[in-house]
């Protein structure tokens, strides 16, 4: 069953679970170690209530219209942040090393699909899941 419009969407029979859009910004501060491994379903963490956040990240969707840069997940020992909608708008996603937030990688992705970003692996991808894989396989120093 789905209610469209609403705030939560019944997905299955188990579960309730908020549409990624509607998850409500934290309010607390977060340093490094409370960044979870995996996306939260009942909150979205803000780039500004990253503690260590660096000003790169911080501005990284001014340039597309997006200001608001949302936490995803970690993948490795990379933390994945999100200037911008998931899909179909222009969005930018930067990985940065957990233990060294000053190594970062970022990933463009264009209202038609296409993206393009280099990796910690020196290649330059032009699709987000390779661009993803290389973080995967190329731990941080």
């Amino acid at each position: 069953m789905f209610q469209f419009g609403a705030r939560w969407q019944r997905i299955c029979d188990d579960a309730w679970m908020t549409v990624p859009d509607d998850r409500p910004l934290v309010e607390v501060d977060h340093h490094t170690a409370d960044l979870p491994e995996l996306p939260q379903r009942d909150r979205t963490i803000p780039a500004e209530r990253w503690v260590e956040a660096p000003p790169e990240l911080r501005a990284l969707g001014a340039d597309i219209g997006a200001p608001v840069v949302v936490y995803k997940r970690r993948i490795g020992g990379w933390l994945l942040w999100r200037a911008g909608p998931p899909n179909k708008g222009d969005s930018r996603y930067m990985a940065l090393a957990a233990g060294d937030p000053g190594r970062q990688f970022t990933f463009r992705l264009y209202p038609d699909g296409s993206g393009t970003g280099e990796g910690p692996d020196g290649v330059v991808h032009t699709r987000f899941r390779a661009w993803k894989e290389a973080l995967r396989d190329t731990p941080p120093p």
